[in-house]
């Protein structure tokens, strides 16, 4: 019956008697039934906080506690929508956030009181979730029942936001029926079942933690098992102590777990699977092999308008088979690329003509941003989903990614993916993390540019450079920044556009290989002030000295 159920309430109410474990959260355990009960009790709260007339949105500044789920189930129950506020934003950011979401109610707690207590927040009423207040608010309700009658699919059930890579964040629509639609889907892909554990470690202000997450253990009546913030060193002990079954990561969580102490009893583990983004091939196959656990990679539009799912017989390095409605098409002439050429060491010949950007023409979920127009009428052009991510396709229809259509790099008249050059830079032994990107050439167009986080030795990369076959000669970074740790967003993502705009100007030491040679050597005053100072970019510190900026890597 479950799976005919159309709304996230239907799903949050059917578990109302289930008096199995349903909710871990450090030393707190929730049967299902307290679960839906919670969920009851905050929807009737937020209904009559809510100003008559208000838009029905409710703002949560949470870590991953107990009350995320449980507000999240409220929202579903009240038909309101629940707008997932970061707490790395700061100031005149975060403050545009809840406004722009136009949430009348803010649910946060103690631990981030110090973010709001500056902000304007003209008619906000803010609830802190670990107060002596909040308990005496809830207790009025203690006795509601779950009703999800009142909401249908159409309404709105998340306002998730974007990156903001490339300007303010952008607040994507899900409603409760496409929420409750991908969990069913979930379900069904990976067989998940009631006895199940989700483990959710990735922030739940981000799409990927409820959508992929919790919301596939919610459509099976599975259990969820959270962790406040993501540790890669407590992972594998909360995956036992919680008997996870399941889990979900982006950005480089894979790679930060590789990086702890390898013990030899790491497959002596619950997992089945772990489904995400952005692990890259070589660190997949290092986490199977280290902990037996398969990886899943898949591909999605974070406002959910083109997804593209491995399959069988999907070449390495490709996402999977190119569905019904996906093309790559040229940006500048919207017509279709054509399909790649290979050499005999798998290097892309005609990189120029083959790589444009991912276009859905079928039918697709997109539901639009929360208001911003210009940004949706971007996305919906010619009555197809521009997905703003850079691919190309080979002759069996295969698609592979190769970055966003702002990590195209332009080097002497040849346009080059970021992410294909990052692939391969990921290899070399020492790279703990990689990332690469364009920065502007002195001359004209950009130049290459690694940032490297791990073991770095110059002669040793330049041999290693050297002994990839599908490297093509204009891809060879041109400098390589070595940091401690690599900068990332809350979300475990590489943070490009930092990296982007400190460029080779910033404090950690930068390699570089001047025009005409092939070893590197390290970049100098000297060298910024003289060849390299007609190539625009910001100046960020000084040049190869003092402690590391990139900082951000979770422990």
């Amino acid at each position: 019956m479950e799976s005919r159920m159309r709304t996230v309430a239907e799903l949050v109410a059917a578990r109302w008697g289930d008096h199995r474990p349903g909710l871990w959260c450090e030393e707190r355990v929730l049967s299902h039934h307290e679960v839906a009960a919670g969920a009851a009790a905050r929807a009737a709260l937020l209904a009559d906080l809510l100003p008559a007339g208000a838009v029905p949105h409710v703002g949560v500044l949470l870590d991953n506690t107990e009350e995320f789920p449980l507000w999240l189930g409220a929202a579903a129950l009240a038909g309101a929508a629940v707008a997932g506020i970061n707490p790395t934003r700061r100031g005149a950011e975060l403050a545009r956030d809840i406004r722009h979401t136009e949430c009348p109610v803010l649910v946060t707690e103690r631990a981030h009181l110090p973010l709001l207590a500056e902000l304007e927040l003209p008619g906000v009423r803010i609830v802190v979730t670990d107060s002596e207040e909040y308990g005496a608010l809830l207790a009025p309700y203690a006795g509601a029942v779950p009703d999800p009658s009142r909401p249908g699919p159409a309404d709105r059930m998340l306002l998730y936001f974007t990156s903001g890579s490339t300007g303010a964040p952008k607040a994507a629509i899900c409603s409760q029926g496409r929420l409750a639609a991908a969990g069913h889907a979930l379900v069904g892909q990976f067989g998940v079942r009631a006895d199940d554990v989700h483990y959710v470690c990735m922030p739940m202000f981000h799409g990927n933690a409820v959508i992929a997450d919790w919301a596939p253990a919610l459509a099976a009546g599975a259990g969820v098992a959270l962790r406040r913030r993501f540790s890669a060193s407590g992972f594998l002990a909360d995956v036992r102590r919680y008997e996870a079954t399941y889990f979900t990561y982006v950005g480089r969580a894979i790679q930060y777990l590789l990086a702890t102490e390898a013990r030899a009893d790491d497959r002596d583990n619950p997992l089945r699977t772990g489904f995400g983004t952005e692990a890259g091939a070589v660190d997949a196959a290092a986490f199977e092999r280290r902990f037996g656990v398969r990886l899943v990679e898949g591909y999605g539009s974070s406002e959910g308008g083109a997804a593209v799912q491995w399959a069988p017989g999907t070449p390495a390095g490709a996402v999977g088979p190119a569905g019904a409605g996906l093309v790559v098409l040229d940006p500048g002439t919207g017509r279709e690329c054509p399909v790649a050429v290979f050499d005999t060491g798998g290097r892309l010949l005609n990189g120029d003509e083959a790589i444009g950007e991912l276009v859905n023409r079928g039918p697709n979920p997109f539901e639009g941003y929360w208001r911003n127009p210009a940004a949706e009428a971007e996305r919906r052009r010619g009555g197809a989903y521009w997905t703003g991510d850079l691919f190309y396709r080979d002759a069996g229809g295969y698609l592979y990614f190769a970055g966003r259509t702002d990590d195209r790099i332009r080097v002497d008249g040849e346009n080059l993916a970021a992410a294909m050059i990052e692939n391969i830079v990921a290899r070399y032994e020492g790279a703990v993390a990689a990332a690469v990107y364009g920065v502007p050439d002195p001359v004209t167009g950009d130049q290459v540019m690694a940032t490297l986080a791990g073991r770095f030795e110059p002669a040793g990369f330049a041999e290693f450079l050297r002994a990839q076959p599908d490297l093509g000669t204009k891809m060879a970074p041109r400098f390589v920044r070595v940091v401690e740790r690599m900068p990332v967003t809350a979300t475990n993502k590489i943070h490009r556009a930092l990296l982007r705009q400190e460029g080779f100007r910033c404090a950690d030491p930068v390699w570089w290989r001047p025009p005409g040679e092939d070893a590197y050597r390290r970049l100098t005053t000297e060298d910024v002030e003289g060849p390299l100072a007609s190539a625009k970019g910001p100046s960020v510190g000084g040049v190869g000295g003092g402690a590391p900026t990139a900082r951000g890597a979770a422990a």
